[in-house]
């Protein structure tokens, strides 16, 4: 458990993010924060201040836009984040990459772990990353644990491009970025994805840039 006197500046320093008004500032790579486990969630915001913490988290990852942020990409340090993507994508894009809808939800402490040997790889970019992306396996099912910002608990079984979403945002809380996983030989400019590399799946990608993907 943490201390009060712990506790206390996680509190103030949240109660400072949220006195601007619109999205809170996006933390670039470099910065230690990203690369520091987060603290697990034991109360250390009260409920309101909780809500009030989620709902700008929500706000910024829409106003970003991305499909997931994690509470240290905003300097946090709480194993906190936020996930939803409307998924908006053409059906071959869904059928190749299993990118269906996932509405809105708050992961506290959260972890994963893989469901079967089963791995996929596709490229990933970060908002704390910007301008890049890079193809990234990772396990296709994952069981993820935890608990909603309620403290109800979550255990369930998560494949397809929401097992991704959720293995990025547990990453960023574990002080791990997805250029950790990816394939070098992969890394591309936003400019150069919209150019050459909108297939579905990034086979066409690994035989002009020379990495490998599973199977």
């Amino acid at each position: 458990m943490s201390t009060p006197s712990q506790r206390a500046p996680l509190a103030e320093q949240v109660e400072e993010l949220l006195a601007t008004d619109g999205p809170l500032p996006i933390v670039a790579a470099g910065d230690p924060v990203l690369r520091r486990p987060a603290e697990l969630f034991d109360g250390q915001l009260g409920p309101a201040l909780l809500a009030r913490f989620v709902e700008a988290l929500r706000r910024t990852m829409h106003a970003a836009p991305g499909v997931g942020l994690a509470a240290p990409q905003v300097g946090v340090g709480l194993r906190i984040a936020v996930v939803e993507d409307p998924a908006p994508v053409p059906e071959e894009v869904r059928r190749a990459r299993g990118r269906v809808p996932l509405p809105f939800r708050v992961l506290v402490n959260p972890a994963y772990e893989p469901v079967g040997a089963e791995r996929a790889a596709f490229f990933e970019g970060c908002l704390s990353v910007p301008g890049w992306q890079a193809v990234v396996a990772r396990p296709a099912r994952v069981r993820l644990t935890g608990a909603d910002e309620y403290g109800r608990a979550l255990d369930e079984v998560v494949s397809g491009w929401p097992a991704r979403i959720v293995q990025h945002e547990t990453d960023h809380l574990d002080g791990v970025l997805y250029l950790d996983r990816a394939e070098s030989r992969s890394l591309s400019s936003n400019q150069a994805m919209a150019e050459r590399w909108t297939q579905p799946t990034p086979h066409e990608a690994a035989r002009a840039l020379g990495f490998s993907l599973p199977g």
